[in-house]
C-alpha cells in the first residue's frame, strides 16, 4: 500500500488534489488543521480523492463544534474524521489519532465562528483512553514537550499548553516507535528515546508530505 502523511492543509484542496493525482496513494493521513469548516463554502466536497481514503485528526483551526456533532465520521466520500483517541490498524501497525492544540492567534478570532474552546486536549479525553493498548504510530496535531521544535520566530512559552503536556503523557505511556504531527508550519525530524518523529510543513511549502512505509 502507498500511504502518505501530510501536514497542515488549511483547506488547500488544490494542493491535496494535485498530490492525489500525482502519487495516487491508497491512504492519506492528515496531522490536523485539515480545513473542516462546513459553514464556509470552501469545504471538503472539493476534494477529488477517487479511491484514496483520507483520515484526519483535528487541528486547532477546525470547526470543533461541527466535528462534535457528527453522527458518522465519514465527512465526505472516503474522507474520515478520526476523533481523539481513535485507533486503527494499517499494515499490521496500530495507529492512534489525537488531535488538538492551542491557537496563538485566538485573540484575533471569534468564538463559535473561527475559534472554539474545544481546540485544546482535555484531561477528560486522556482519562478515557485504554492505557493497555500497544500503539506503534501516533498521529497528532501538536507534539509532546520532549520533541525539540522550538521556533525562535514565535513566543515559545505560549505554546507550552496542556495539549503538549497531555501528549508527553501519551509518549511516556505508549512509547510509540513513530510520531507524525504538523502545527508548526516547518519541517523537522528527530528521535526521542527510540521514537522517530516528523514535524510536517504546511501545504504549498517544501516537505509538507512524506511517504510512510511499514
Amino acid at each position: 500500500m502507498k500511504i502518505l502523511m501530510i501536514g497542515d492543509l488549511h483547506g488547500r484542496w488544490d494542493c491535496l488534489n494535485i498530490l492525489i493525482n500525482k502519487k495516487q496513494p491508497d491512504i492519506i493521513i492528515s496531522t490536523g488543521d485539515f480545513g473542516y469548516w462546513p459553514k464556509f463554502p470552501n469545504n471538503v466536497e472539493k476534494i477529488k480523492n477517487k479511491n484514496t481514503k483520507i483520515y484526519f485528526c483535528d487541528g486547532n483551526h477546525e470547526d470543533h463544534w461541527s466535528l462534535r456533532k457528527l453522527k458518522d465520521n465519514e465527512v465526505a466520500p472516503n474522507v474520515f474524521y478520526m476523533k481523539r483517541g481513535s485507533v486503527m490498524e494499517i499494515c499490521k501497525k496500530t495507529f492512534m489519532f489525537f488531535g488538538g492544540a492551542y491557537s496563538i492567534d485566538r485573540s484575533e478570532r471569534t468564538i463559535g465562528v473561527d475559534w472554539f474552546p474545544e481546540e485544546e486536549i482535555s484531561n477528560e479525553e486522556i482519562k478515557q483512553l485504554d492505557m493497555d493498548l500497544k500503539i506503534d504510530i501516533m498521529i497528532s496535531h501538536t507534539c509532546p514537550l520532549e520533541f525539540n521544535v522550538k521556533d525562535p520566530r514565535k513566543d515559545y512559552i505560549s505554546m507550552i499548553r496542556f495539549s503538549r503536556k497531555a501528549l508527553s503523557y501519551l509518549l511516556k505511556q505508549y512509547k510509540p516507535k513513530q510520531w507524525f504531527f504538523g502545527h508548526w508550519h516547518f519541517y523537522k525530524k528527530g528521535n526521542y528515546e527510540g521514537c522517530k518523529w516528523k514535524c510536517l510543513n504546511m501545504a504549498g511549502r517544501t516537505m509538507w508530505w512524506t511517504e510512510w512505509k511499514a
